[in-house]
């Protein structure tokens, strides 16, 4: 099937994916947008979303085809407590790798702002990629709605999210020890919180092996930051004030001591979140002797998801091989 020339509308609207499909961007009903009515590859000619949007379709139908590939992080009660919490999820897209079983899997977190998930660009596509690459994957969805403490809330998802998967080490052919973490942008920013002391460590939970940081959101240093210091927004995201934050964890390059390995992608031109967050994260890991790899693209701006089309193409494969140089 060639999925480059059926709508958007129509891919999302197929039964087979859909407790998923309301979550292509969480937060953001594109069933209102023009794109709906638009095919990938007219969504590409005129470069309004990024990455290999059909060849993520063609991987999630695959997936549901073969069934047990959505899995939901909170029960009935859990979700009538923090109505939030209902959506969230992991996704599961296994490598056709034999090999793959004997590998670290990917723990996937796309990002949007924390007011949208991004699966279509920064989930399913980049999903497909790491499987022919000969990895296991895992997209988590993650709260984007909360007045308070939101980001606190996003680690206790990622923590149910590598629970269940350590549940079901048999089923998913992984081991719960053995993972990589890949995020964007506020997801990448996740990934980063979640290498410090209120991520794996708080939660009782295996280090990565791996962290693999894509235009990441890391400090919020005056100049630099992304995120607002609305005093309401701050509330939301961190209970406090962003310069209360910013004595804490929440500022990432002063809190690196517990990282692993990490491999950073950004593009030069990244006029949202400032490359800096980036370069100070990078410098902090080297300067605590944690194995580094700064990837610097001359072009392309915020959100290029796979790469495709510019200088930062196969930086995927470019994370996993130099991972495997050092790795187990």
């Amino acid at each position: 099937m060639n999925y480059e020339s059926i709508s958007l509308g129509a891919l999302l609207s197929d039964p087979r994916i859909a407790p998923i499909a309301s979550d292509a961007i969480r937060g953001r009903d594109l069933s209102a947008e023009p794109v709906w009515d638009m095919t990938p590859a007219r969504l590409k000619s005129e470069g309004l979303f990024s990455g290999d949007i059909a060849c993520g379709f063609e991987r999630l139908y695959r997936a549901a085809d073969a069934g047990d590939w959505y899995f939901p992080l909170y029960d009935d009660e859990a979700c009538a407590q923090d109505p939030a919490r209902r959506g969230v999820n992991i996704v599961w897209l296994p490598s056709d790798d034999p090999a793959a079983d004997d590998r670290p899997f990917i723990l996937l977190v796309p990002g949007g702002g924390f007011v949208n998930v991004w699966n279509l660009t920064e989930g399913w596509p980049i999903a497909a990629q790491y499987n022919r690459l000969g990895y296991h994957v895992f997209i988590l969805t993650y709260r984007v709605e909360g007045e308070e403490k939101l980001i606190d809330k996003c680690l206790e998802d990622f923590a149910a999210a590598l629970r269940l998967i350590q549940k079901n080490e048999a089923r998913f052919h992984v081991r719960a020890d053995r993972y990589i973490t890949c995020g964007f942008s506020a997801g990448g920013y996740l990934i980063c919180l979640w290498n410090t002391r209120l991520g794996y460590l708080a939660h009782g939970l295996p280090k990565p092996k791996a962290s693999f940081p894509v235009y990441p959101v890391t400090t919020l240093r005056e100049q630099i930051r992304y995120l607002s210091s609305d005093l309401e927004e701050s509330i939301r995201l961190y209970g406090c004030s962003i310069e209360e934050a910013a004595k804490t964890e929440y500022e990432i390059p002063d809190h690196v001591e517990c990282f692993p390995a990490c491999a950073i992608f950004v593009a030069a031109g990244d006029d949202l979140v400032n490359p800096e967050n980036s370069k100070l994260l990078a410098t902090s890991l080297e300067k605590e002797g944690i194995p580094c790899r700064l990837e610097v693209g001359p072009t392309g701006n915020h959100g290029f998801a796979d790469g495709s089309g510019m200088c930062m193409a196969g930086w995927t494969e470019r994370a996993v091989r130099w991972y495997e140089g050092f790795g187990e």
